[in-house]
């Protein structure tokens, strides 16, 4: 959010692990962040890492410890669900870890992200069911199963 122009991460940088991802897509998210070539500026992300499985967290950690030896100039982060840190991944990079809350405001938050999720020329695309032509939208409910 320092550089409101700046682009979000595009979809090589970021992974959404889940306990289903496997070692494969794991192994091709690391070999792109830490294998030399030009890649620029990136910062690459793994996101709720905790929730990977036992053996795909073990082998994550293999692949990353050899990657890691031939680059010493990569951008990685790891996020973690701060009740989950007693798993495998929180643990293995313990001597990394970084406790973090959001420092900026909610109000700040939903404005930078509006800014680039935004439509930028009305059309009839799927954007126009959304509030002010946004590309994205988060559709919640407080009971459970009303079809959302």
């Amino acid at each position: 959010m320092n550089s409101p122009e700046q682009p979000l991460p595009m979809f090589d940088e970021v992974l959404l692990c889940t306990p289903r991802t496997t070692a494969e897509q794991v192994g091709l998210f690391l070999r792109r962040c830490l294998i030399p070539c030009s890649r620029g500026e990136k910062i690459y992300t793994m996101l709720y890492a905790d929730e990977l499985s036992y053996d795909v967290s073990c082998r994550a950690e293999e692949l990353f410890q050899d990657l890691q030896r031939c680059n010493s100039s990569y951008r990685l982060v790891i996020l973690c669900n701060c009740e989950r840190e007693h798993s495998y991944i929180p643990s293995a990079f313990s001597q990394y870890k970084v406790h973090m809350i959001p420092q900026r405001p909610r109000a700040e938050l939903q404005q930078y992200l509006q800014h680039h999720y935004r439509v930028a020329q009305p059309s009839s695309s799927a954007a126009s069911v959304f509030k002010d032509n946004m590309c994205v939208g988060i559709v919640s409910s407080r009971r459970a199963g009303v079809g959302k």
